[in-house]
C-alpha cells in the first residue's frame, strides 16, 4: 500500500462557472483551443464525451514535456457541477497509483470558483508530491478563464 495524498486548489474565475463544467463535461476536445500551451488534444476512446464510464485521452505539455493521460470518467454530479476522472494509463500512473482528479465548479456569493482535487498514492517517500501537476491545473484554469474573459 502506497502513501496516500490529497492536493487541492481553488481558483476564483471571472468567466461564469458553468463555462468550466460544460467544457470538461461536454467539450473536452475544445479545451486545447482555450489553452493550447497546456493541452494539445482530447480524444474519446470509448463511449461519449460527458458520460460516466467513457474513456478519454488527454495530450498535454507539463514542465516542457509532452505527456498523455488516459482517463475514465468515474463520476458526474450535474447538480454540484462536479466531474471525477481516474487515470488508467499514462504518464501519471507510471509512477503514482490510484490517481484521480475531481473538478468542481461553484458560485460562492458573488465569486465563481473552480476547484481541483487530486487523490493518489506514492509508492514511497522518495517519490515527490504532485505539486507541479496541481500548479498545471491552476495555470490551465487561468488560461481557460482568460480565453473566455478576453477573447482574441
Amino acid at each position: 500500500m502506497g502513501l496516500k495524498s490529497k492536493l487541492s486548489a481553488q481558483i476564483e474565475v471571472k468567466a461564469k462557472h458553468d463555462v468550466f463544467h460544460d467544457a470538461f463535461r461536454h467539450k473536452p476536445h475544445h479545451v486545447s483551443t482555450m489553452c493550447p500551451v497546456h493541452v494539445q488534444g482530447c480524444d474519446c476512446l470509448e463511449g461519449d464525451f460527458g458520460t460516466v464510464g467513457s474513456k478519454i485521452c488527454w495530450k498535454y505539455t507539463q514542465d516542457g514535456k509532452e505527456k498523455i493521460s488516459k482517463q475514465i470518467i468515474e463520476a458526474i454530479d450535474e447538480e454540484k457541477k462536479m466531474i471525477t476522472f481516474k487515470e488508467f494509463e499514462g504518464d501519471i500512473v507510471n509512477e503514482y497509483e490510484n490517481w484521480k482528479v475531481s473538478l468542481h465548479v461553484d458560485a460562492e456569493g458573488e465569486k465563481d470558483l473552480v476547484s481541483w482535487t487530486m487523490e493518489y498514492e506514492r509508492p514511497n517517500e522518495n517519490v515527490p508530491e504532485l505539486t507541479n501537476l496541481l500548479q498545471f491545473f491552476i495555470d490551465m484554469t487561468k488560461a481557460i478563464d482568460d480565453h473566455h474573459v478576453n477573447p482574441k
